[in-house]
């Protein structure tokens, strides 16, 4: 519906049309206010066609001539269009939606535009925490819904390999190694804590390696554990990208030859600055110390002009919300190499608080420091804690009850959302079991007519899916799929609480399977955006 509203305005000549229709904004109005759609395009071109909002909103409507589409249209307040739209309309599109599926719902906005995608990133020090865990929900429905939309993505893991904090651990194994071996060995002040470490040194012990080698042994111990957890969680990567590997290559070199060669790096108080503050960074930024040893930074640069080298249309950075600060940076490095600032975007997801019972969880003692990834999927299914931690915007806090998760209940959102889709299922074999037939319904012989009021809100609802897709990948919010998902849900489950889909009147019941249809191929399109499986049973 929305697409064609959008081709109807574009026709009228008052909205210029971009790659991606960003500039034409199309709202749904709240349930029984303003029509079905509405947009506030005449308010948007008042400054440049120097016209009254109203009046411009009077001449689109003029152009407009679509009465088999629309039911009404008018102008309401200082300039706001609503559309009506006729039920034989709406009748088309639940066909459309029925017959096309997909291709109803994805339309090609990236035009196979390349985008890649890095997140989870986590360094092989320790198991993935919860943070990690909603990092790799949100970027592998980020990936998936840019796919949808006609992107070529690709997911890259950035393996931190190289640097302090894979020393660090190291010394923190090396110090538990050398104490199951009887010696008085301390832990490093800042090392790492935890079970896990225990762990490590005893494998590594009973291994029989020699002691140089327990550094090496602990990441790849670790990196090993973390792919096999996200393995488990469903979150799959194209491409790792080893930091060590920038060093061997000598990539980490050459990129801060290519900057000095552009001039943006110069000597101060024996250390070799990076000009960030030419691109709005608060200050310059040391990339080689006095000692000649390289920042972590160093190797970032190495990291993302590689990327930018590569030629994608768009670089998505996922990180963690403290690494706010780190932004400007990175923006200039990306335009120290010559590429627009617009080229990378770097998305914060905050962290994760565990309750159970509306108390808060305590720490993992494996890790030491946090709950990890592990435990809660153990507990309540890799499915559940994909979807809950996509249930609100990646950059706000996030609260997760334990015991809330496991309910088969409406308080479970992510229970509700598959067992509509199963029960619609169940509808389904019920019907084909009673008419002892097992062939495919024809859904585009049904009428509308004899769906009530309840049922018309509700086509309406899963005709304005095509609308929520498009603004969740324009926007790249996968977080608006679930939020849908979980209101066609609850309207779902309300009328089927209040008619019965199967009865004797054949017409009504192949409209209201129709109806059925529709709301389970949008259901299967949106749980597969997000990850998670739409189950035939419950």
């Amino acid at each position: 519906m929305e697409r064609i509203l959008r081709e109807i305005l574009y026709k009228t000549g008052f909205v210029p049309i971009d790659s991606e229709g960003r500039n034409l904004e199309i709202e749904i109005p709240a349930e029984g206010n303003f029509g079905d759609f509405a947009t506030p395009v005449a308010m948007k071109l008042a400054k440049s066609l120097r016209k009254a909002p109203r009046v411009i909103a009077e001449e689109i409507v003029s152009r407009i001539n679509k009465a088999d589409i629309f039911e009404k249209i008018e102008i309401a307040g200082p300039g706001y269009i609503n559309f009506t739209f006729t039920r034989n309309f709406l009748a088309a599109e639940l066909r459309r939606l029925i017959c096309e599926r997909e291709s109803y719902i994805s339309e090609d906005i990236g035009k196979g535009k390349r985008v890649q995608i890095e997140f989870v990133s986590a360094n092989p020090t320790g198991p993935l925490h919860l943070g990690h865990g909603r990092g790799a929900a949100v970027g592998s429905a980020l990936a998936n819904l840019l796919e949808s939309a006609g992107y070529s993505v690709e997911r890259e893991y950035y393996i931190n390999d190289a640097g302090r904090q894979v020393h660090l651990l190291g010394l923190s194994v090396l110090a538990r190694y050398k104490q199951l071996r009887g010696e008085d060995y301390s832990l490093p002040e800042d090392g790492y804590k935890g079970d896990y470490i225990n762990e490590l040194a005893k494998e590594f012990f009973e291994s029989g390696d020699n002691e140089s080698h327990i550094t090496d042994f602990s990441y790849k111990r670790m990196l090993k554990e973390i792919k096999h957890d996200l393995a488990d969680f469903g979150i799959t990567f194209d491409t790792w990208q080893s930091e060590k590997e920038l060093y061997d290559n000598n990539e980490v070199s050459q990129s801060i030859d290519d900057l000095r060669e552009r001039q943006y790096i110069y000597q101060e108080d024996g250390a070799d600055w990076f000009r960030s503050t030419l691109f709005g960074d608060d200050k310059d930024r040391v990339i080689i110390k006095k000692d000649s040893e390289y920042t972590y930074f160093a190797s970032d640069i190495a990291y993302h002009r590689k990327k930018a080298e590569k030629g994608y249309d768009e670089i998505i950075d996922i990180w963690g919300a403290d690494h706010h600060g780190y932004i400007p940076r990175i923006q200039a490095v990306i335009q120290a190499f010559g590429h627009s600032k617009d080229k990378i975007r770097i998305l914060l997801v905050q962290m994760v608080s565990l309750l159970r019972a509306g108390s808060p969880v305590q720490m993992s003692k494996r890790a030491g420091e946090f709950i990890t990834l592990r435990e809660v999927m153990n507990e309540i299914g890799a499915d559940t804690t994909k979807f809950l931690f996509l249930t609100r915007r990646h950059d706000s806090h996030l609260e997760v009850d334990i015991e809330t998760a496991k309910k088969e209940s409406h308080e479970n959102p992510v229970y509700y959302v598959q067992y509509a889709h199963a029960r619609i299922n169940s509808i389904f074999e019920k019907f084909y079991t009673r008419d002892n037939s097992s062939e495919t319904q024809n859904w585009s012989e049904f009428n509308i007519s004899f769906l009530n009021e309840d049922e018309i809100r509700l086509i309406k609802k899963v005709l304005t899916y095509s609308m929520i897709f498009r603004n969740a990948v324009l926007a790249r919010e996968p977080h608006r799929i679930t939020f849908y998902l979980q209101e066609l849900a609850s309207m779902f489950h309300t009328n089927y609480q209040k008619y019965r889909v199967i009865s004797d009147d054949m017409e009504l019941t192949k409209a209201r399977l129709a109806l059925c249809e529709a709301v389970r191929v949008v259901l299967r399109h949106g749980l597969k955006i997000l990850g998670v499986k739409a189950p035939e049973k419950m």
